[in-house]
């Protein structure tokens, strides 16, 4: 039996926050929905394959879901009376609501009883679609460990007797750092995937900018949410030209900026002008200027580094993020040379292979290639996206290759 194409992938990825949105407004027992998703989605992962896709996609898995759902209820006497209440309205359509509760659920998910460091594994599971392995890679923690908080996340929202409606808009306030944050991990993991053969996962970021657009349209006088919203713009406008014809990773100062996209660079400088107007500076302002900076520059050696280091400055004093103090020292090298940059590496604690692939860099640039060269393979060894082990492999070869 074939296993699941990328395909069939990407659609369950997209479908499956729709299923659950829809079980969860019916049932109001959002463990017990999303629970029924994932059973739905492993019998799609059996079936589909041998079967082929269905007609209608979302109707079968949602049918699947809401079958897997009753089994449950009925098992379980306490909840008799539940079912009865909503079994009648359990009918499956074959098509998805006319209303899109994915925002609805991003909120949910990101309740008040939850920490920032619950909440944002959950809703990427249940509105992001994300596995549980790969939200796990995105907090650099063990899965099993990743299992075991997403779990406790589901039980302590059930246990708060939360109801599926979009909060009131004071309730909102409680929420609304948790369900930013939710996106712009949802954006970066779309935008430069952890994994996988591709460098963007273009469902994932679509997704994210989706959802944020809806947020800003309900929040449209907050300046962070404005200036989430530009950071991702402003990144995914940069798309066609990060990767070549061959799927390659292309750094940003070799890009062609003629591939950028200039409606999207344009709609997010305007936001992100109306947003730095509000005098109120975030730490996602403060990012989208960054990405300003340099898709304001008509060519790599037009970008202000000056600039694009005080930026930094200010946001490592704001968040004290590691990969912002590592994202500084490529700025600060810039302006004053890779050993400046070098030194400003020196006590950097980031898991993962950026440090390395950019400490590779900058000792490339100063003339110490040897050095690069052992940097570039050590991040290449740590990186699990393949185009990015794929650049960091070449790079050191390079280095070490004699000249024909």
């Amino acid at each position: 039996m074939r296993a699941l194409t990328g395909a069939d992938e990407d659609l369950l990825r997209t479908l499956a926050p729709q299923v659950l949105a829809v079980l969860g407004r019916r049932t109001h027992d959002f463990g017990a929905a999303e629970d029924a998703v994932q059973e739905a989605l492993l019998v799609a992962a059996t079936h589909w394959p041998r079967d082929g896709v269905p007609d209608r996609p979302f109707g079968w898995l949602l049918q699947t879901a809401t079958r897997r759902l009753l089994d449950a209820v009925r098992s379980d006497r306490a909840r008799r009376a539940r079912e009865e209440r909503w079994a009648t309205d359990a009918a499956v359509g074959t098509t998805p609501v006319a209303r899109d509760d994915s925002l609805t659920l991003l909120f949910l998910c990101c309740h008040p009883v939850l920490t920032p460091a619950s909440a944002v594994p959950l809703t990427l599971r249940a509105v992001g679609g994300l596995t549980t392995a790969e939200v796990a890679r995105a907090f650099l923690v063990p899965e099993p460990t990743m299992a075991q908080r997403i779990s406790r996340a589901k039980r302590r929202v059930a246990e708060a007797g939360s109801t599926f409606a979009l909060p009131s808009p004071d309730q909102r306030a409680d929420r609304l750092r948790s369900v930013q944050h939710v996106l712009y991990v949802m954006f970066t993991e779309g935008s430069t995937s952890t994994r996988g053969a591709a460098l963007h996962r273009v469902d994932l970021s679509d997704e994210a900018i989706r959802l944020t657009r809806w947020l800003h349209a309900l929040e449209p006088d907050d300046p962070e949410v404005a200036g989430l919203l530009a950071l991702m713009l402003l990144t995914d406008a940069r798309r066609a030209a990060r990767t070549d014809a061959a799927g390659d990773l292309v750094p940003l100062p070799e890009q062609d900026r003629a591939l950028w996209d200039a409606a999207l660079v344009a709609e997010g400088l305007a936001l992100l002008d109306r947003a730095l107007a509000a005098r109120s500076v975030g730490e996602y302002q403060l990012q989208a200027a960054v990405a300003a900076v340099h898709d304001r520059a008509p060519t790599a050696a037009d970008t202000d580094w000056p600039q694009v280091v005080a930026l930094y400055g200010l946001l490592e004093r704001m968040t004290r993020s590691p990969v912002v103090a590592v994202n500084r020292a490529v700025a600060v090298a810039m302006v004053d040379g890779p050993e400046a940059g070098l030194r400003l590496l020196d006590g950097v604690d980031l898991p993962g292979h950026r440090l390395d692939a950019v400490r590779a860099h900058l000792l490339e640039s100063a003339g110490d290639l040897r050095a690069a060269a052992d940097a570039y393979r050590r991040a290449a060894a740590r990186a699990t996206s393949v185009p990015e082990k794929r650049y960091l492999t070449v790079r050191a070869s390079r280095l070490t290759t004699p000249p024909s």
